[in-house]
């Protein structure tokens, strides 16, 4: 499914006339300008799976913020939001192809790690409350205890239940389970595939970060699942090859000069895997 079939950025032209306008000199940055116009990348096209690959400081990162802006996508953590960011949204021209559906979002690295502590904290109060639980079982299984009037109910129903149960029962049956059974990367995967569903559009900023080589693999074939089955688009930055190898998927280089589509088998990084595992082959089949 195709959703945004096009971005158009600013060009280095008129990039040079936004900073003629400007008449205050006192910015030391005007990103997001001079990132995306220097590479020569003035128009992106879309496939069901679009991808952007390139070095830290390439510009993967920025060109998926400026679609989630543009577009109106869904995030769930703050991002570099500079002075010029909305000069250079309006500066964009975004090509539809048919409308966004609710529910399309941006899932970057600060998503995922925000939601693996969340879930420290909230096993942390956890186990706090375990704690406190194991002395309140004792002073209620042992306390002096008297129904006086029905407000007394609720209480008695707390003694009867403790003295019928050992302190191990009545601790698991009156607190919640550990929300987090799970390593981080389990967490990280689990966070994908409750954030992944139907019909929708999906920036995802390298998704690989937290995901061990196994739990990459499956999170790929769940993005080609996705996009092949159930209507969604995925625009994805990454460094990882089982993303890059997804078939049918369209590749930036951000690192090519000018910017430029590319087989992921062309691209330097893959090349340089490709030789040290060629340099060890024999050693892998011992």
């Amino acid at each position: 499914m195709i959703y945004l079939r096009a971005l158009e950025l600013p060009d280095a032209e008129q990039e040079s006339g936004f900073f003629m306008s400007i008449k205050r000199k006192c910015y030391t940055s005007f990103y997001p300008f001079g990132v995306l116009g220097q590479k020569g990348l003035e128009r992106l096209e879309f496939e069901p799976i679009t991808i952007l690959y390139g070095g830290n400081g390439s510009g993967k990162t920025t060109v998926l913020n400026v679609i989630a802006e543009k577009l109106g996508l869904e995030r769930r953590a703050p991002f570099n939001h500079s002075s010029f960011f909305t000069d250079y949204i309006n500066m964009c021209r975004a090509e539809l192809a048919k409308p966004l559906p609710p529910g399309s979002r941006i899932i970057t690295s600060d998503d995922v790690f925000e939601y693996m502590l969340d879930l420290r904290s909230i096993n942390e109060g956890i186990d706090r409350r375990r704690e406190e639980m194991f002395e309140d079982y004792l002073d209620t299984k042992f306390a002096h205890f008297q129904l006086h009037s029905i407000a007394d109910y609720e209480s008695l129903k707390k003694v009867n239940e403790s003295r019928r149960k050992t302190q191990s029962r009545y601790v698991r049956d009156n607190l919640m389970g550990n929300t987090r059974e799970r390593s981080n990367g389990e967490s990280a995967f689990a966070y994908f595939v409750e954030k992944i569903g139907e019909d929708a559009m999906y920036a995802l900023d390298e998704p690989e970060n937290s995901l061990s080589p196994d739990r990459q693999l499956e999170l790929a074939k769940l993005v080609a699942d996705a996009a092949r089955f159930f209507h969604c688009q995925f625009v994805i930055s990454t460094h990882s090859p089982f993303f890059l190898a997804l078939p049918g998927a369209r590749i930036y280089d951000l690192d090519a000069d000018p910017a430029q589509v590319k087989k992921w088998t062309q691209l330097e990084a893959m090349r340089t895997y490709a030789q040290f595992f060629r340099k060890y082959d024999a050693q892998f089949d011992q």
